[in-house]
């Protein structure tokens, strides 16, 4: 089976591998919330079809008749029932037969939850980056989810159906030459359809390549991480293959999102992302309108309007349209500029949207009262400045309105593309009409020919109309006419081919292997900002999974020489400290890492061993033993069989059950686990689960996340989180693999760099960053040790030009002294420093100073940063 097959549309504009003109040769499966028509009951009480206006109808619907293929969506009315027969169309090979409509039927009061809860209350603000409108509710995300379920369940039902159509076609199953399906989800209320279809097409060998294109703005970093679940959105569309984006912007936007919070390896030159070892295309591919179709109707149209001037503005009754504002700016012109009383009239349409609901009932009645004022008091007995349409108006005459106005005002707060703006261009067929169009709409990084105006600058967009206004015909004749050209090429049958043509240069990820392309960390801007100006840095590390790859038994976890070598280098640089964490025993870890000079905080965290030979063992409850040697003969004699064994590490018990995945049935390992919790109970342990293990621990307030707080206190001072943004500029780094890390990930919070180490590409954690494997974190590390090592020169600071060797004799050893006498022999020793950077051509220098001289200098911030930034030089203290 071929993953490279030929994706041709019926009307022949692409040609990849054949001749324009030849059928669809893989099946095209579309998954849309809602199906290209409504079904209704008629007077009879049978089912009739309502066509459904709208590009992506008029574009895709010719595909997916020609190519065989199905459309999945809602109905648009609960009155549909499991086996009602779907009618045919009207005018026969009209529409969709059929056989190819795959209805999602959704009970009512789900649906509402779903679309008018989750989809518009949270999602619409969210995504258009009006964070304050968004509601997050955890049943409306419920409703969501068993929404996009029903979905998948139908989509597959789907696959199903085409590949059995296939195998009949082809006489050999296997040929290379058998078309892939494609499977095309469309919008943000279908976000997590995509992963569940992958899952079951995976199980059952169901060829497919999956896309999504979100036709609303993707956010920025900051206001996505809003959402309380928003990894399994993000895991949702990284369940496909491509991935499509109005602009580059919401390209970026989602590029960032998989980087920072799936911890995905990204390449934002090529839009590529690397997930679930595969690569997952991210475009931008700008969608069109069908200008053919508008620039016919408006050919058509009789004039409907005066002669009197129009400024139009046509929208869905919505929040991110900026109606309000744009009304307000009409005032200001009206008010700056009285030339244009009684010549110049702003016609908004309004086509009421979701007015049920309170946020959009508020925002009618507020246009309505500024419409009234202005109205009142602008007005003439003739004339008034502002003509609100509150309700749909027929295609014909909407052509009519677009041709015969003199400015199209397209002014949104927020907007995926805004088509229009495209279709007053499309119907200016006599290409004297200005378009207004403000930067927050997709559309206005590529209409570049229209006036650009912020919508909430009031008083620009009143100029900005006024220039219009007052353009010259030959200036807004050569606009016109260098829009209608672009929009004319890049219309919506370009924006599917594009599509099209995209997808078929992804590989079948599903029943061949994956291809993958390389790409490059995501981090290292970040990291190498963030150690850049750092004094001191602190580096927290996990061991099993982490340094160490996970494997059968603890014994055989063996850090790799590289990752030792390169651990080794750094904790021998003076600035940076290294702690190596675990929930091993003190005595086990030292033997597995065996580096001297940095700390071990083992027994996660219930002992500690600083450099200096000191230690620090958290005291636990008398009876812990006791109740320890009482549940290893227990855990031994009911749970440890196939593998399954105990490990005792003094102050912490350990089940470990990994063996049991190989050696016995998932419902015998599950049973023994169970099992095995339950003697943790009985005992008096909570079960704590780690990766294919259970932990008892001993009942004290204490774990990993406050054990690095101990160390970072003990390093730095008590005083350590001011340290970490002040002049010495202190930076942490930590990286753990499994739950009791997240506890240090949030006790760092905002604190530190944090890295989760997993396989696995969808698990909820508070790192910043996430890491594939050890191997990465080896990567991680030597990135660190080659930006610590060009650290040759000094920054510019009051001992940048001072680089001698010292040899600090310590004299007067018995003298006792005050504090001021502490700073003014330090005073004294700044000023030998001073007079030290004369003698430039000698590299070694000889400085005799007070025993408290010699103590402050040392102790000083700016020589602590001259032996970070030079390692390399000896430092010899000669005294006592």
């Amino acid at each position: 089976m071929s993953s490279q097959q030929k994706v041709i549309p019926p009307n022949g504009s692409i040609g990849l591998e054949g001749e324009p003109g030849e059928p669809l040769s893989a099946p095209l499966i579309v998954v849309s919330n809602r199906l290209p028509f409504v079904l209704t009951r008629n007077a009879n009480g049978k089912l009739q079809r309502s066509h459904s206006a709208g590009g992506l109808v008029t574009a895709l619907g010719p595909v997916v008749i020609d190519c065989g293929g199905l459309w999945i969506g809602w109905p648009g009315s609960h009155d549909v029932r499991p086996f009602d027969e779907i009618p045919e169309p009207d005018i026969p090979n009209s529409g969709l037969k059929s056989k190819q409509v795959k209805p999602v039927l959704v009970r009512q009061e789900l649906f509402d939850s779903f679309y008018n809860g989750c989809c518009n209350g949270t999602f619409w603000p969210l995504f258009h980056s009006m964070p304050d409108r968004a509601v997050f509710s955890s049943e409306t995300w419920k409703a969501y989810q068993e929404v996009n379920e029903e979905f998948a369940l139908k989509t597959i039902d789907a696959l199903r159906q085409v590949r059995a159509r296939l195998l009949k076609e082809y006489n050999n199953p296997s040929d290379d030459s058998m078309p892939v399906p494609v499977v095309w989800i469309h919008d943000y209320q279908l976000m997590l359809a995509a992963a569940m279809i992958r899952q079951v097409a995976i199980e059952e060998n169901l060829a497919c390549k999956l896309g999504f294109f979100l036709h609303i703005p993707f956010p920025s970093w900051d206001i996505m991480r809003l959402f309380p679940w928003d990894d399994q959105i993000l895991e949702g569309i990284l369940a496909c293959d491509l991935v499509g984006f109005h602009i580059e912007d919401y390209c970026t936007n989602f590029i960032e999102c998989c980087q920072r919070r799936m911890g995905c390896r990204v390449d934002h030159a090529n839009g590529n992302i690397e997930y679930d070892n595969r690569t997952v295309h991210v475009r931008a591919l700008p969608i069109g309108i069908p200008f053919n179709q508008f620039q016919l109707l408006a050919i058509k149209a009789p004039r409907v309007m005066k002669d009197e001037r129009v400024v139009l503005g046509v929208d869905r009754l919505d929040y991110t349209k900026g109606l309000v504002q744009r009304i307000k700016a009409f005032e200001r012109l009206l008010e700056c500029h009285p030339e244009h009383l009684g010549r110049v009239v702003l016609m908004q349409i309004a086509v009421p949207s979701r007015t049920d609901v309170k946020e959009y009932k508020a925002l009618k009645e507020e246009i309505d009262q500024l419409v009234g004022r202005i109205n009142g008091r602008f007005s003439t007995a003739d004339w008034s400045p502002i003509r609100y349409i509150y309700g749909c108006i027929s295609q014909d005459k909407l052509a009519a309105f677009y041709r015969d106005s003199a400015v199209a005002l397209v002014t949104p707060l927020r907007d995926g593309m805004n088509l229009v703006a495209k279709e007053f261009v499309a119907c200016q067929i006599n290409e004297n009409g200005v378009l207004i169009l403000s930067p927050f709409a997709g559309a206005g990084g590529t209409m570049r020919e229209a006036l650009l105006v912020n919508p909430y600058e009031i008083d620009m967009v009143a100029e900005t109309i006024h220039k219009a206004l007052v353009m010259d015909v030959d200036e807004r004749r050569h606009r016109m006419q260098l829009l209608r050209k672009r929009e004319s090429s890049m219309d919506v049958d370009y924006w599917m081919d594009s599509f099209l043509r995209e997808m078929d240069q992804v590989e079948c990820a599903i029943t061949g292997p994956p291809s993958l392309i390389p790409v490059d960390h995501g981090y290292q801007s970040y990291l190498t900002e963030y150690i850049e100006d750092s004094t001191k840095l602190n580096l927290l590390l996990d061991y099993d999974g982490t340094l160490a790859p996970i494997v059968s038994h603890p014994d055989l976890a063996m850090m790799s020489a590289e990752t030792r070598r390169v651990l080794t280098h750094l904790s021998q640089m003076p600035c940076v400290s290294v702690c190596v964490m675990s929930g091993r025993s003190l005595d086990n870890l030292r033997q597995m890492v065996g580096i001297e000079g940095i700390t071990y905080a083992a027994s996660q965290g219930l002992e500690i061993l600083h450099p200096d030979g000191s230690r620090f063992i958290h005291p636990v409850p008398t009876d812990h033993q006791i109740r320890l040697q009482n549940l290893l003969p227990a855990l031994e004699g009911e749970v440890c069989t196939n593998g399954a064994w105990v490990e005792n590490k003094g102050a912490l018990l350990t089940y470990h059950y990994r063996a049991l995945s190989s050696t016995t049935s998932p419902e015998r390992r599950d049973s023994l686990v169970q099992r095995a919790a339950e003697l943790f109970r009985e005992h008096g342990f909570y079960p704590h689960h780690t990766q294919m293990a259970i932990e008892a621990r001993p009942p004290v307030p204490w774990d990993k996340g406050r054990a690095s707080l101990y160390i970072m206190r003990t390093t730095y001072g008590v005083d350590w989180p001011q340290r970490v943004g002040g002049p010495e500029r202190v930076r942490i780094l930590y990286a753990g693999d499994d739950d009791t890390d997240e506890e240090v990930m949030q006790a760092l919070n905002g604190l530190a760099c944090t890295f989760r180490v997993s396989r696995v590409p969808v698990y909820k954690s508070s790192a910043n960053y996430r890491l594939t494997d050890p191997d990465a974190v080896q990567s991680l590390l030597r990135l660190i040790e080659d930006k610590l090592d060009q650290r040759a020169v000094i920054p510019s600071s009051p001992t940048s030009s001072f680089t001698a060797n010292f040899f600090i004799t310590c004299i007067h050893e018995s003298e006792t002294v005050t504090s001021d006498e502490e700073q003014t022999d330090l005073s004294a020793s700044d000023a030998q420093l001073k007079s030290k950077r004369r003698r430039r051509n000698s590299r070694n220098s000889t400085m005799v100073l007070s025993k408290v001289a010699a103590a402050g200098l040392l102790r000083s911030n700016s020589f602590k940063a001259a032996l970070c930034h030079h390692s390399q030089d000896p430092i010899t203290v000669i005294g006592h």
